[in-house]
């Protein structure tokens, strides 16, 4: 009974470990501070927030992807507002706002 217990110890341990060695997501890859090569607008991406800052003060929307669009909802309010990612690199970072302007950030 006791080496069944500590099989089963040692193959639940190993899937958990095997489990968080997978490749990043693109949503992992969006994560982090980005700004213009101007330093005019800022952008902040976390678990939960899309923070975009263009001088006006930094406003905070909810958000989630969905393919290569970035879909925003201020307090949970809808329509969505959509920002298509059009490149996405670890130091490169091209979203094409709602109204079709093309913005580059790096980190």
């Amino acid at each position: 009974m006791k080496k069944n217990y500590l099989l089963f110890v040692i193959i639940v341990t190993g899937v958990l470990v095997f489990s968080g060695c997978g490749q990043p997501t693109e949503k992992s890859k969006l994560l982090g501070k980005w700004y213009s090569p101007d330093k005019k607008t800022s952008l902040k991406i976390t678990v939960k927030d899309f923070t975009l800052d263009e001088g006006d003060g930094p406003v905070a929307e909810s958000y989630f992807v969905k393919g290569d669009t970035v879909y925003t909802s201020y307090e949970g309010s809808q329509p969505f507002t959509k920002f298509v990612i059009k490149d996405l690199s670890d130091k490169s970072l091209t979203l094409v706002y709602p109204d079709s302007t093309s913005v580059k950030f790096i980190r």
